[in-house]
């Protein structure tokens, strides 16, 4: 199978992973979620047993957006480095920051992304996932030659 097919087909599953787990919080019926979705059942009921071979990519991010999921999709060099994370949920105005420094940094953010054009939030965006790419490859590089002592003495 070719990696972008692999790559695809992970991102797939992941992103029906957490459209399960999503209608898993809801606590209803599936029948009740689907409709919620406005999705058929049988459709929900393929997406929570993980049965997406058939699903498109695109069907799966439809729901996750009708589900309010904030999904962020990643690729990577081999197709185990795909997946499809949701973002931690917005923090509430009257959130309070540890810091100053904090708060003017998120105040200043805030300004900046509002600054920003459609075009320049999505050159940020991807400037920021390679940023983070690179920090994880990073962490398990130094994972590798520093394992800790827990690891060592398996």
């Amino acid at each position: 199978m070719p990696p972008d097919f692999e790559t695809v087909q992970a991102l797939r599953s992941d992103v029906a992973l957490q459209i399960a787990r999503y209608t898993e919080r809801l606590g209803i019926s599936q029948l009740a979620a689907a409709k919620q979705l406005d999705l058929p059942q049988p459709t929900l009921s393929k997406i929570v047993n993980g049965h997406t071979a058939d699903l498109s990519l695109e069907l799966l991010l439809r729901v996750a957006v009708r589900a309010g999921l904030r999904i962020t999709l990643q690729t990577g060099t081999i197709p185990q480095e795909a997946g499809a994370y949701v973002a931690a949920s917005r923090p509430s105005r009257d959130r309070t920051f540890p810091s100053k420094i904090a708060a003017r940094t998120q105040a200043s953010l805030r300004n900046s992304l509002r600054e920003l054009s459609p075009a320049q939030r999505l050159e940020v965006f991807f400037e920021h996932n390679q940023l983070a790419s690179e920090l994880r490859e990073i962490g398990r590089a130094i994972a590798v030659s520093n394992p800790s002592p827990a690891s060592r003495g398996r």
